[in-house]
């Protein structure tokens, strides 16, 4: 039996099948006839193909005994940015505090986001406007408020449900640093940074300039630059200074940290010896287990503890062995989900994900995200907006703990030059001031908040805001979602993500590519289903829909 090109393209292989170029022919009564018998036989042709029955690949394993940290949706917050209350251009925790109804109210429904589990970027005492050189790791940057600031802020983000977690940058400090002023002049903190009497050629692990930085007649170790230099924690006295920096804040209330640079703590020589060392891993072994030991000897859940180790995760999972991290950032996969959209093919997606339960120990803990504050964003890097919709849906559809970076959830793009462009002010109106400053803000808004703001897209059915509302709801009141096994089905343009616990499977389906496709999986595939319900629009179904291009559904299984 004859098929035509479409049917086999759409059927068997699962990508689209281009139009024919058009030419001026005109069609004939008995061509169109024809092209009707044709249309007929195929269709009868499909009846009778066999259905896929490839057994899906198990990618994931499901999680026991989830922490509450497995459970929540992370949002990441830069303070500058976020909302401004004095008029000053400047965010702060004030303004912070105004807008945790926004992410959080506490309450069911209502046009909350519900996150519950905040990440402030640093929000220590520093000379720039970044944050990351600290000037004192017990005091708050000023530019953010008071003490009593950022007290009612944990209070109220606390009374909410929401937990905060604050960067802790160990690694380095500001050469404004009163602990650097003692060491360069050879006090009692001479050797609290690493020190050179003869110049060293060694060079940044991550680039090509250098590592070493002159201070005088002397050389200081800097793996970032020369206004960050590295405190030297083969100094006991820093090892428990910094412990006990860590213990002060959880004792102030917050719930963790998320941990910057964590591969750069120990080195030990030039090249290889910069990064990864087995002395850094065993330091944040031992520095996590006293964490972990304060809040438990105080009555207090476990603190989180996600490391930033930029690199795959076979080196990431090192920071999670043998009692370290709890956390670390998945850069694997939100290159993988980024690639895989940019190319309309879900191939790499398909072949990180699987790997990386032989990386990890079970139950580990990965962050999912599509980009943060050093990466462009990712409505600037995806070519379109059903792209971006497409990677909103399989942050959540995948496993890990997600993360939000803030504005994704409308669009935000980047501005122009080079990181503050990452981290613009969030536009919550139209118009000048986009509602986060009633003066000049620190970095100038783009100018698109007439579709991509807060205001814009309250309420508007098919917004991009409104998709992040309906997956954070989705994700939270699913097990499924949350600690269920992950299996992966098609290939090309086409990518199933099956999720699984106990009873309650939930399939995102998505076509990554420029045409229609209908999936063909059968039973032995998805599992028995007597129907599916669309989890968006509450369509009920008893076969698997045709996706469009660009497009998804995520479905129960029933």
């Amino acid at each position: 039996m004859r098929l035509g090109a479409c049917a086999i393209a759409a059927v068997v292989v699962l990508v689209g099948c281009t139009a024919p170029q058009q030419s001026d022919t005109t069609l004939t009564e008995a061509d169109v006839a024809d092209l009707d018998a044709i249309a007929a036989t195929d269709a009868a042709a499909v009846a009778e193909l066999p259905q896929n029955t490839d057994p899906p690949v198990l990618c994931r394993a499901g999680l026991a005994n989830p922490t509450w940290y497995q459970r929540a949706v992370g949002y990441e917050v830069f303070v500058r940015s976020f909302q401004d209350s004095d008029g000053d251009g400047i965010g702060d925790f004030k303004g912070l505090t105004a807008r945790l109804d926004y992410l959080n109210d506490g309450k069911p429904g209502g046009d909350d986001l519900g996150i519950d589990l905040l990440w402030l970027m640093p929000v220590n005492d520093s000379p720039s406007y970044h944050g990351y050189d600290v000037r004192d790791y017990r005091t708050l940057n000023p530019d953010y408020g008071t003490d009593a600031d950022f007290a009612a802020f944990l209070a109220a983000a606390h009374a909410r449900g929401i937990r905060v977690v604050m960067d802790l940058v160990l690694n380095h400090s500001s050469t404004q640093h009163p602990w650097f002023k003692a060491s360069a002049a050879g006090t009692d903190k001479a050797d609290w940074y690493v020190w050179s009497d003869v110049k060293m050629d060694w060079k940044q692990p991550f680039g090509n300039s250098p590592s070493w930085h002159a201070n005088g007649k002397r050389w200081f170790y800097g793996v970032f630059s020369a206004g960050m230099p590295d405190l030297n924690y083969m100094n006991p006295a820093v090892t428990a200074e910094m412990t006990d920096v860590a213990l002060t804040w959880l004792d102030r209330g917050v719930d963790g940290f998320r941990l910057d640079a964590v591969r750069y703590l120990v080195e030990t020589g030039a090249g290889a010896g910069q990064k990864d060392t087995p002395m850094t891993v065993a330091w944040w072994q031992a520095w996590a287990k006293q964490l972990r030991t304060h809040q438990a000897d105080n009555a207090k859940v476990e603190p989180l503890m996600v490391g930033e180790a930029w690199a795959a995760n076979a080196i990431a999972a090192k920071y999670q062995a043998d009692g370290g991290l709890n956390m670390t950032f998945d850069f694997d996969l939100a290159s993988a989900v980024l690639t895989s959209l940019q190319a309309g093919d879900s191939q790499t997606l398909q072949q990180v994900l699987c790997a990386e339960d032989g990386v990890f120990a079970p139950n580990a803990t990965r962050g999912t995200f599509l980009a943060n504050h050093d990466m462009v964003r990712i409505a600037t890097q995806l070519a379109s907006a059903p792209d971006t919709r497409l990677a909103a849906v399989l942050l959540f559809a995948l496993p890990g703990t997600p993360w939000v970076y803030y504005g994704e959830e409308i669009g935000l793009q980047n501005g122009s030059g080079g990181d503050e462009a990452k981290r613009q002010p969030m536009q919550w109106q139209p118009g000048a001031g986009v509602g986060f400053t009633t003066g000049q803000p620190w970095q100038a808004a783009n100018a698109d908040s007439a579709t991509v703001s807060v205001q814009a897209q309250l309420g508007q059915k098919d917004a991009l805001l409104t998709l992040y509302r309906q997956l954070i709801a989705l994700r939270q009141s699913s097990d499924a979602l949350v600690i269920g096994e992950t299996r992966l089905l098609g290939n090309g343009g086409l990518l199933g993500v099956l999720r699984q616990s106990g009873q309650e499977r939930v399939l995102a389906v998505l076509n990554l590519g420029d045409a229609a496709v209908t999936p063909n999986w059968a039973i032995a595939q998805i599992g028995p289903t007597s129907q599916m319900t669309d989890l968006l629009t509450g369509e009920v179904r008893t076969a698997l829909p045709t996706i469009a291009p660009h497009d998804f559904r995520l479905l129960r299984l029933q």
